[in-house]
């Protein structure tokens, strides 16, 4: 493939970012929008011509014509740090299954993003927000950011793109910088995800000093023989010796590679929000509404899960790590799911969704083993980030579509809205019944697919999921009836009535929903494996609904009617069943609406332990020991000078008797010593 387009999807948002970024103070609103978003149109068309030719081409390049295996192919890659022979860190465009799926879903949601920001960004009176044009640089961007991260052809790249998307997040979560909220957001988010990237850094280093490259070409490359994963031919030798029990460094027990995974995956919590680092996510909502489709619904947030996905084939070297983050993943998405019972901000239910769907695939990555169904896990995590992108930044766009008509995130302001905006209405309850994992909407079938991965590696995980799959369709049917059923609207004087948005909103928002409907068709076992090798004999429509285990789907739907029946008998119209359900349970309430007080642990931690134990010692001491061992140097300093600066007083008689005194003084003690 000639790079002029791989290198074109890079370089127009980034172009975006420079003109917006410099020039666009100097534009008119409008001018600032339609260019922001056609800048991204175009990379989107170049992004989906780019995946259709790696997928459907049939190119010898991209994919094996005897085995229908499809093959990494870099498109360009150039040198830019050479720290020795084979340590080189290099800046390229890698194109395999991943990446084209990743470059589809970031430009997909990025530039329904900036065409909805449009309308949203300006308010019935048609004033625009203060900082327009700044608000389409920052998108710029992030996408570039995120671009630049899913097509490194090394690790020390995307870790360079990863910080980058950190910087861009933190820019757009601030983006109301005047607001304290918004401010204490952003740097929450920047300051816990640095944490996590201080991990993902130092697993870079000790995977590359004992493998001796940073090319994921070198990381995956890998075959399965007799049960036993290896390192195939043309794989650095130093990943051999790591596999090898013989030879393999070990610590604490553990060896160097799983050493190695876990702090890379402490990098991968962090952008994805896995427990303990999740709690920059639900307050990251201070950013405008788009932002919270863009960053935290589809694209940053699954980074996490691309890293372990990008390095999968490490990580099925090493158990143990896979096992680390099936608990992680598991403990997460049913913690995000409690809470998300509870919350009143449409946003943070929607925000602690997506912490429990991001578990879900990761969960999904964790259980996957080439001996069950080829690698099944590793498919369905990936097919659900796709599916899961499309129905989440439809309901973020919705959320922001009844919140830009309300003037408020509390749902308590938004009863009885279907009849005011049926649009709205219609395109959240497909992503509603997306996510609850209703047939034939596209979450049903990824959400299946990593149920039953999940049950071929353990019946305990299984049921913990399914669990976990009732309350999502339950949270998220409470937060349907709240919004639109409950009771009526009631508009306060001199408010306008709410109504469905301007067509800048409203399509992206249809185009969504189509998607979600219909997504769960793609023959995804087809185009993204953990090896390359395709699923399925025969592809067509129906190919996934054949592929199921009816079984296990039967099971997750049925769960999914009764936890939706549930919500519809407490919250379709206004009754006491729910304040029954929290007298009842007070304390288990009270837990998850506060989130399981995991911010006032952090609080704790921070202001009592670590500033009131640790930094007031050791304040006191820069500030009794340090700085007065200075000042009592400078004060002895100081006095001595005063005390003989009259030495230096421009006499010359003054001198002479000086230099008299001392002569003699001189003389006498050289007399005394002569004798």
């Amino acid at each position: 493939m000639e790079p002029v387009i791989p290198i074109i999807i890079l370089a127009l948002p980034l172009t975006m970012f420079l003109v917006l970024g410099l020039f666009g103070h100097k534009m008119k609103h409008p001018v600032a929008g339609v260019l922001g978003t056609a800048g991204m149109g175009v990379t989107m068309v170049l992004a989906y011509i780019t995946a259709f030719t790696y997928f459907f081409s049939g190119n010898p390049e991209f994919i094996d014509a005897d085995t229908h295996t499809r093959l990494q192919a870099i498109v360009f890659n150039v040198d830019w740090l050479a720290f020795t022979d084979s340590l080189v860190i290099r800046l390229g465009f890698l194109l395999d299954p991943i990446s084209a799926l990743l470059l589809v879903v970031i430009t997909t949601i990025s530039f329904m993003v900036h065409l909805y920001s449009n309308g949203y960004m300006r308010d019935h009176h048609g004033v625009w927000e203060t900082g327009f044009q700044r608000f389409y640089a920052f998108l710029s961007l992030f996408s570039f950011s995120m671009l630049g991260l899913v097509v490194a052809t090394n690790i020390f790249q995307m870790y360079i793109f990863w910080e980058l998307v950190g910087a861009s997040s933190y820019l757009l979560i601030g983006f109301y910088y005047t607001k304290p909220s918004a401010v204490s957001a952003s740097k929450k988010a920047f300051i816990v995800t640095r944490f996590a990237d201080l991990g993902f850094l130092l697993g870079i280093l000790v995977l590359s000093f004992y493998t001796g490259t940073f090319n994921f070409t070198d990381f995956t490359s890998t075959e399965v023989a007799e049960g036993v994963y290896r390192v195939s031919e043309g794989t650095a030798e130093g990943i051999r010796a790591m596999i090898q029990n013989s030879a393999a460094p070990m610590f604490m027990g553990a060896s160097v590679l799983t050493w190695a995974l876990v702090l890379i995956f402490m990098g991968g919590m962090g952008k994805s929000a896995m427990m303990p680092l999740h709690i920059w996510l639900p307050d990251a909502m201070e950013g405008p509404t788009p932002v919270s489709a863009l960053i935290h619904a589809a694209t940053m947030v699954v980074a996490g899960v691309y890293l372990v996905a990008r390095l999968f084939p490490l990580y099925l070297m090493e158990e143990a790590s896979l096992n680390i983050i099936v608990v992680v993943g598991a403990l997460t998405a049913l913690y995000a799911a409690m809470v998300a019972c509870t919350q009143i901000d449409i946003k943070r239910v929607l925000a602690f969704s997506t912490i429990s769907q991001i578990a879900f695939m990761m969960v999904s990555l964790g259980v996957a083993r080439p001996e069950f169904h080829h690698g099944l896990g590793y498919m369905a995590g990936m097919f659900h980030l796709f599916t899961h992108a499309m129905f989440k930044a439809l309901l973020f766009l919705c959320a922001g579509a009844l919140i830009h008509a309300i003037g408020s995130n509390d749902y308590t302001a938004m009863h009885g809205l279907r009849k005011h905006m049926p649009i709205t209405h219609i395109t959240f309850l497909i992503g509603c019944l997306a996510i609850a994992g209703i047939i034939p909407f596209a979450g049903f079938f990824s959400k299946d697919e990593i149920l039953t991965a999940t049950l071929g590696h353990s019946t305990l995980w299984y049921v913990w999921m399914s669990l976990v799959a009732g309350l999502t369709a339950f949270y998220m049917f409470r937060l349907y009836y709240l919004i639109f059923w409950w009771k009526e609207h009631k508009v306060p004087a001199g408010h306008h009535a709410p109504h469905d948005q301007p067509w800048t909103m409203t399509l992206p928002l249809v185009i969504l929903a189509v998607v979600s409907c219909l997504a769960g068709f793609v023959p995804f076992g087809n185009l993204v494996t953990w090896n390359g090798e395709e699923m399925f004999e025969s592809v067509s429509f129906i190919t996934n609904l054949k592929a199921l285990d009816w079984t296990v789907a039967s099971v997750s739907l049925a769960v999914a009617v009764v936890a939706i029946l549930l919500a519809t008998v407490m919250y379709k119209k206004e009754n006491p069943l729910p304040s029954k359900m929290k007298n009842a349970l007070p304390a288990l309430w009270r837990w998850c609406h506060h989130r399981f007080y995991w911010d006032e642990l952090y609080m704790f931690i921070t202001h009592k332990i670590i500033f009131g134990c640790i930094s007031k010692p050791i304040a006191w001491f820069d500030r009794h020991i340090v700085d007065g061992t200075m000042d009592g140097i400078a004060y002895v300093v100081q006095r001595s000078s005063y005390a003989i600066r009259t030495l230096q007083s421009g006499n010359i008689q003054k001198y002479v008797w000086v230099y008299l005194i001392g002569a003699l003084l001189l003389g006498a003690v050289t007399a005394v010593c002569l004798m």
